[in-house]
């Protein structure tokens, strides 16, 4: 009988096109050095840890206080989403094998806009997302909450992250853990431990 896993996915720069590294620099018309220089130190922090509203994040996205076109720049992030190549494959035939997936994402509110987008709840659940649950990646307490809410020891879940830094923090609580490059790479990946198949 085939052996059925427990994955936790990460979301963004795993599954789905991470926006702040080329769409958002370019709304501003800044290089992503400078935004990086110019945004607030923490907004970002409490908006995915659900301390902050969108409203509140938008308020407080630059340092200095700026104003700027908020709802364009919603609008120009949510246009962005869009699937990493293979990963949408990968996840139908991962499900197709009876395997069950959920999210284990640093993200706020904005998880909800990508799900409009691409639909991601049919091939997995959006358990663990940063906004819900009130921790972050790193944080061992975003691994070990995740095994307890699913009532398995940590050993049986495998952690999918691009964060070499995430995988690591989960191979610490005993989660198995593997670090995304591709879907091709992880694919090769997840038919060595039999989750796949070969080829």
């Amino acid at each position: 009988m085939e052996r059925r896993s427990i994955l936790l996915f990460d979301v963004m720069d795993t599954l789905v096109h991470e926006p702040f590294h080329r769409e958002m620099p370019a709304f501003f018309g800044m290089t992503l050095a400078e935004l990086t220089a110019a945004k607030h130190p923490t907004a970002w922090i409490d908006f995915e840890l659900g301390r902050a509203s969108e409203a509140e994040f938008l308020a407080s996205f630059f340092r200095d206080g700026r104003d700027f076109d908020r709802a364009g720049f919603v609008d120009c992030v949510r246009a962005a989403y869009r699937w990493l190549p293979g990963m949408e494959e990968l996840l139908a035939a991962l499900c197709a094998r009876g395997h069950v997936l959920h999210a284990l994402s640093n993200y706020p509110e904005w998880y909800r806009m990508v799900e409009e987008r691409l639909g991601l709840s049919r091939y997995l659940a959006w358990s663990f997302v940063s906004c819900r649950t009130g921790v972050r990646k790193p944080d061992e307490r975003a691994f070990t909450g995740a095994a307890a809410e699913l009532g398995v020891p940590p050993g049986e879940c495998l952690l999918i992250d691009d964060r070499a830094e995430n995988v690591a923090a989960a191979r610490a609580q005993g989660l198995q853990a593997l670090r995304f490059t591709s879907a091709y790479q992880l694919g090769l990946e997840l038919a060595q431990r039999g989750l796949l198949a070969a080829g």
